[in-house]
């Protein structure tokens, strides 16, 4: 048997192995601490070969396979091994009957040999590129040995030494994987659970001027705040799928949109209300009726899609009426915007930050509320479906396969057209500007989608609702070109109060700074600019429908609401750094070199560990971006509910309109202020409805001057059977106050000089509002 071998000997490089050396047996040794160091820093001696020669032969023999060992045993093999300094061995620890003997002082070699690889593994571990370049400047190898397995091993952190396994090999532990691919869950759970304890935690019954803003309790910003820092850290790791994101979007909708249904007893907004009370008239009449019985809400009757698809819903789900559910159509119609937006942004990017940034910035920029229980919203979204449509299907495909189904294509975009031109008036005039200026582009030059809308929405507009537009047209003709008055608020829309004014004022900051990120992502992302040229066209395309119409002093929120969607995509690019679109990714990889040969199989098999995230480091273009869309996801609460005082409708002051209504006979008249109440055209088909304030700015005066004797004159004309009602609610007065109609001290006096009139008698009255009716005496 061959004694170890000693220093000198195992500098000396030897010949390679021959074919039956194993795969580990010939890696080149470590230097003992104390060989002098050659010029070159290797440490190989320069001792003459003929002293290494004087060593005695050593038979050839099977080598011994290598020694896997684990991270304890070469650091108690570290631990037992003598000082070289002193040659004191440390205190061993207690032997037991199968733990190998550890190395003394009486054998220098193989303490030697344990030091240098614990320094060799520690240098490694720290320098792993210079180890490299030195095992590749010095290769040793040695020869297969007879002597039996060495009972003191060496770390694997020694390159050099051969009988060590690496410790990826190893199977790593299951938890930091699962940590490290499920760590997004925690940001979404807290987020959740602070929205839980807020919304358990609000009191909704006394709101002020900053509606909702201002009861909200404060855990609802924590968890908001919470929820925007998570999905901004997960959109911007390229690991986590987009389930992710998907997941952190749902949530952000939840709080934003399922709040209110949550905290208010009663649906909000008075249209929502005159929205059941058309489906209930289709309900009760069978069918729909024109201007001669209905007057002025006959227009509903000319684009009843939706209601007519509400109708049939109401009498599927077995319900009364749409109030049972509509409190919840704003979570609901903003859902079924994500699929349309995905596909639209999908068509230029793959790029999921980008994609998933751009629809997180639609959702916290829709605040017009346009989402409620209207035509408008399903509208809208069928608006981007016909996009989506045209952007994917219609483009220039280059060649003769690319328009295989057209023909399907064509009559699915029909009948996407057709629901939106039956159930609103609005969005088929911005979905014809918009397909004509995709038109005018080499890349969609197709004119079928373009003709398809036009002629549909003609031909609707000349048969089913030519009774309105001739009534209309006059109005519509003077207002084109006049782009001044169509943007103008005008009377009774003018933020008044220092919470009014302060939503409102949030809520033009808001689109303002996604407008403005729009710009920068633009210039910032050139490559943009020409790949995604149509989605700038779909932003820039409303434009044009100032100078159409005012649309009741709406035009500027439906203006900004249609461009939102390729606003949103570009104010997104201005957020992140370099993007990527699929025509980028396609020119490079045409041009990308072969790719590198797979790997070995045992390569392959070796398990990797995914490290738990880090916070990254204070950077520009990280943690300003997150302050920017923090700031615009808070903006959002008070655009969206900073008005809730006046949208809100507590269960008492429904419960008053409701008696109303159950006690008035036919062809009664009933007077308020303004329309801002529930119910306010319950059973519009039998009961007649005036809202004084918005008759002429001189008969308001005299209303205010001579309360009662001016309205007991103006509901002088209702016959028997029939009664005159005068109804005062707590929406009336607050939506009076805060759009500057009337101040709240001449409503009292408008209150108290009906009271004290001996023409009109109280019905009914609590904390909701007061309801009179005029005598018959009078």
């Amino acid at each position: 048997m061959r004694p170890p071998a000693t220093p000198r000997e195992r500098s000396v490089p030897e010949p390679a192995p021959g074919p039956e050396a194993t795969d580990g047996s010939h890696r080149a040794a470590p230097t003992p601490p104390d060989a002098p160091e050659t010029a070159d820093g290797t440490g190989a001696t320069s001792d003459p070969a003929p002293r290494a020669a004087q060593e005695p032969p050593t038979p050839a023999a099977s080598p011994e396979p290598p020694t896997t060992v684990s991270r304890k045993q070469a650091a108690k093999a570290a631990a037992t091994s003598p000082d070289p300094t002193t040659g004191r061995s440390p205190q061993p620890p207690t032997a037991t009957a199968t733990q190998p003997p550890t190395a003394t002082a009486s054998d220098p070699v193989t303490a030697a040999s344990q030091e240098s690889a614990a320094t060799a593994s520690e240098e490694a571990s720290v320098l792993p590129g210079r180890a490299a370049t030195a095992r590749a400047h010095h290769p040793t190898t040695r020869k297969p040995s007879t002597a039996p397995a060495p009972t003191t091993t060496e770390p694997s952190g020694s390159a050099p030494e051969p009988p060590v396994t690496d410790l990826s090999d190893l199977a790593p532990a299951a938890w930091p994987a699962r940590a490290a691919a499920a760590w997004p869950a925690l940001p979404l759970l807290v987020a959740l659970a602070l929205w839980v304890y807020a919304t358990r935690h609000t009191d909704v019954s006394a709101l002020d001027d900053f509606g909702l803003v201002s009861a909200l309790h404060p855990t609802f910003w924590a968890g908001l705040a919470v929820l925007t820092a998570g999905f901004w850290f997960t959109v911007r790791d390229r690991r986590r799928p987009g389930a992710w994101s998907l997941a952190y979007v749902l949530v952000l909708l939840v709080m934003e949109r399922a709040t209110q249904a949550l905290l208010y007893p009663t649906p909000l907004y008075a249209w929502a209300w005159k929205h059941d009370a058309v489906i209930d008239h289709l309900l009760t009449s069978g069918g729909l009726q024109g201007a001669d019985r209905l007057g002025d809400m006959a227009v509903y009757d000319q684009w009843p899609g939706f209601f007519a698809a509400q109708a049939a819903l109401v009498r599927l789900l077995g319900v009364d009426n749409a109030a049972m559910y509509m409190a919840w159509w704003p979570l609901v119609s903003s859902v079924l915007l994500l699929l349309p937006l995905l596909l639209i942004y999908r068509t230029f990017t793959e790029d999921r930050r980008l994609i998933w940034t751009a629809v997180w910035l639609f959702c916290v920029g829709n605040w017009v509320g346009q989402d409620y229980f209207s035509p408008q919203s399903v509208a809208f979204a069928l608006h981007l479906g016909v996009l989506a449509v045209v952007l994917r299907r219609y483009g220039r495909s280059g060649g003769p396969h690319g328009r295989q189904g057209q023909a399907v294509w064509t009559v699915l975009l029909s009948v996407l057209v057709t629901a939106i031109v039956v159930s609103h008036q609005l969005t088929p005039g911005m979905l014809v500007v918009t397909l004509v200026a995709l038109a005018l582009t080499r890349r969609y030059r197709d004119w079928v989608p373009a003709v398809t809308t036009v002629v549909i929405f003609l031909a609707w507009c000349l048969t089913a609702a030519l009774p309105f537009l001739s009534a209309a047209m006059p109005d519509m003709i003077r207002s084109i070109g006049d782009i001044g008055a169509n943007v103008e608020t005008g009377y009774g829309t003018t933020p008044t109060g220092t919470g009014a004014v302060a939503t409102s004022w949030a809520a033009r900051l808001l689109s303002g700074s996604v407008l403005l990120l729009a710009l920068a992502g633009v210039v910032r992302q050139r490559v943009l600019r020409h790949r995604a040229l149509p989605l700038l066209l779909i932003a820039a395309a409303p434009l044009p429908m100032f100078a159409a119409s005012s649309y009741g002093s709406e035009m500027i929120f439906r203006v900004l609401m249609f461009m939102l969607p390729g606003a949103a995509f570009f104010a997104a690019a201005a957020l992140l750094p370099k993007v990527r679109t699929l025509a980028a990714d396609a020119a490079a990889r045409d041009t990308a070199p072969p790719s590198p040969a797979p790997p070995s199989p045992a390569t392959r098999a070796r398990p990797r560990r995914v490290p738990l995230p880090a916070l990254p480091r204070p950077r520009y273009g990280v943690w300003v971006p997150l302050l920017v869309l923090l700031a615009g996801t808070l903006a959002f609460v008070p655009s969206y509910s900073g008005k809730d005082r006046v949208n809100y409708f507590p269960p008492r002051e429904v419960a008053l309109v409701q008696q109303l209504f159950d006690q008035a006979p036919d062809d009664s008249l009933v007077v308020a202020a303004n329309r801002n109440y529930p119910l306010a055209y319950e059973q519009y088909w039998r009961v007649d409805h005036y809202w004084f304030l918005d008759d002429d700015r001189r008969h308001v005066d005299e209303i205010v001057r001579d309360p009662a004797t001016v309205l007991a004159r103006d509901m002088a004309a209702v016959e028997p059977p029939a009664r005159a009602y005068f109804l005062l609610t707590r929406g009336q007065m607050a939506n009076s106050e805060m759009n500057g109609q009337l101040d709240r001290a001449q409503l009292d006096r408008i209150r108290e000089s009906v009271a004290s009139s001996p023409a009109f008698e109280l019905v009914a009255e609590n904390d909701g509002g007061v309801l009179y009716v005029l005598t018959p005496a009078s």
